[in-house]
């Protein structure tokens, strides 16, 4: 009866068993998330307190900061905490909500990444006509198609995960609830569901990849045909930082999710998921304040600002 006894709660491993790591990686972690929240929300801040930035580029960045602060926000804090105490005890339906909200804004930042691209796309393409491709409404509208598509998959993984039965075996070797960690656990055939959940990621991945990959075959066929250096370095340098954006994310995200499970290994699924819930979020600001003029000349302005207000 013990084997059959369905589990009403889980019980998270962790990032590692060697207890001399784990004060290290509690400072470090800590560090991530502080940058990563200071970084994202500065960013929401300064795009919507400088009217400079009340572009498209920048609506959409604003978003992206969002999106990132909420899905390493369900991740972190999870993460520190089991360094804290060990192995973390975790509910059923915390687990699905941790679950949710983590597919529900990664999948959400694909679709962005690729509303960010045609943007791109109208502002190198299509200058003349850019404000009218662009304007505010369809920003808007593309964002919430964004967050809706995000939703939906979010929805789909957890319902097609949690409608399988979990028995004894409770013990995730992951520290959250990340979909190929909680779904081996599963004492019943889940087949069909690993099925369904592959065909939904390789179409969450793939599709705003194709999106992507056909504004930038479009961009760079503009950029070979301007006849100015100027011309090229500007038209380069607004789509440099997401590129930078668009290599950092996809490529842990493809290699965790579309594969099998019998495939994967956790310990490389944890290095690797370290890597895109917490150090991702906490660079993308860091790319676009680097490599934008706007952004630094915005933080700038901002600065002299508070000195001036300070009486420095």
């Amino acid at each position: 009866m013990e084997n059959t006894t369905e589990a009403t709660q889980f019980i998270l491993l962790g990032l590692t068993k060697t207890m001399k790591l784990h004060v290290p990686l509690v400072m470090i972690f800590t560090l991530i998330y502080a940058i990563n929240a200071i970084g994202n929300l500065g960013m929401i801040l300064l795009i919507l307190l400088d009217s400079r930035l009340h572009k498209p580029m920048y609506f959409f960045l604003s978003h992206l900061s969002l999106i990132d602060l909420c899905y390493s926000t369900a991740v972190t804090p999870t993460v520190i905490a089991g360094l804290l105490i060990g192995d973390l005890v975790i509910s059923y339906n915390a687990c699905a909500a941790q679950m949710f909200v983590f597919a529900s804004f990664t999948s959400g930042e694909f679709y962005l990444l690729a509303a960010m691209a045609y943007d791109r796309y109208a502002a190198v393409c299509k200058p003349l006509h850019y404000t009218t491709i662009m304007p505010k409404g369809v920003c808007i509208g593309l964002t919430i198609v964004c967050y809706a598509g995000g939703f939906l998959n979010g929805i789909i993984h957890v319902g097609e995960t949690f409608t399988l039965t979990f028995c004894s075996n409770n013990k995730v070797h992951h520290f959250f609830c990340d979909v190929p960690a909680v779904m081996s656990l599963s004492c019943s055939d889940k087949r069909v569901a690993e099925m369904v959940l592959v065909y939904v990621d390789i179409f969450v991945i793939c599709s705003p990849l194709s999106v992507i990959f056909v504004s930038y075959v479009f961009i760079f066929i503009a950029i070979y045909r301007m006849r100015s250096t100027a011309g090229h370095q500007k038209a380069l340098s607004t789509c440099a930082s997401h590129l930078t954006a668009i290599t950092i994310f996809f490529g842990p995200i493809i290699f965790m999710y579309l594969q099998p499970s019998s495939s994967h290994s956790m310990d490389r699924d944890k290095i690797a998921s370290v890597f895109y819930t917490m150090v991702i979020p906490m660079l993308n600001p860091i790319v676009y304040s680097l490599r934008n003029k706007e952004v630094k000349n915005a933080f700038k302005k901002l600065g002299e600002k508070i000195k001036f207000s300070l009486g420095l």
